[in-house]
């Protein structure tokens, strides 16, 4: 499966080297772990506000059956 992949991203390294020069490449690197890093976050924080809106309605939805079905649970008596 990852045959000859490797040999595509040694040629897209020299063409890169050879565009923006052995001078550019740490600035491009720090850019590029920026956007990954700014990435991440963004995801992250989408992730944990979708499973916060999830968790807040699952309480209603479960308030929402109780109260639709009129009973409550009721324990056994004991009528020894």
């Amino acid at each position: 499966m990852f045959g000859n992949h490797w040999v595509y991203i040694v040629i897209l390294l020299v063409i890169v080297l050879i565009i923006f020069g052995p001078g550019r490449l740490p600035e491009l690197g720090s850019g590029l772990g920026k956007a990954m890093r700014e990435f991440r976050k963004a995801t992250t924080e989408l992730t944990n506000e979708v499973k916060s809106t999830v968790d807040s309605s699952k309480p209603e939805a479960d308030s929402k059956v109780d109260t639709a079905s009129g009973s409550e649970p009721k324990a056994p008596s004991s009528s020894n």
